[in-house]
């Protein structure tokens, strides 16, 4: 089962995920996304997945097309060694942007100094 919880910063929302990201078990994630209104980027928090499949890959590059069509920025942060290996394996690790934690908090917090980065990890 997929756990999401949602923390803002500022106008930066991170989506901290945990446990399965598998076809029929991503509602939650779909659910998290949709209720996010008013920012200007969602970051996934993939530092506590233990495993993707397709269906996983499938709502991840539907979900970054919905967003970015509305001009929402989205990226991947805490990225485990499996995941990175099936993006790479899938070519997708060329499709998503993928960066650090001290990302969320640069772009919700500009000038801040990325020492406040520990306040944007999810565990």
């Amino acid at each position: 089962m997929l756990k999401v919880h949602a923390k803002k910063l500022g106008n930066v929302v991170m989506l901290c995920l945990q446990g399965r990201m598998v076809r029929g078990e991503t509602a939650a994630l779909r659910s998290a996304v949709d209720s996010q209104s008013g920012v200007s980027a969602v970051f996934l928090d993939l530092g506590r997945v233990s495993t993707i499949d397709a269906g996983g890959l499938g709502v991840m590059l539907e979900l970054r097309e919905l967003i970015q069509a509305k001009g929402i920025e989205f990226r991947l942060i805490n990225v485990t060694k499996l995941v990175r290996r099936i993006l790479e394996i899938t070519s997708l690790d060329s499709v998503f942007e993928i960066t650090s934690g001290a990302a969320v908090v640069s772009a919700a917090m500009p000038g801040r100094p990325k020492s406040v980065a520990q306040f944007a990890a999810c565990a």
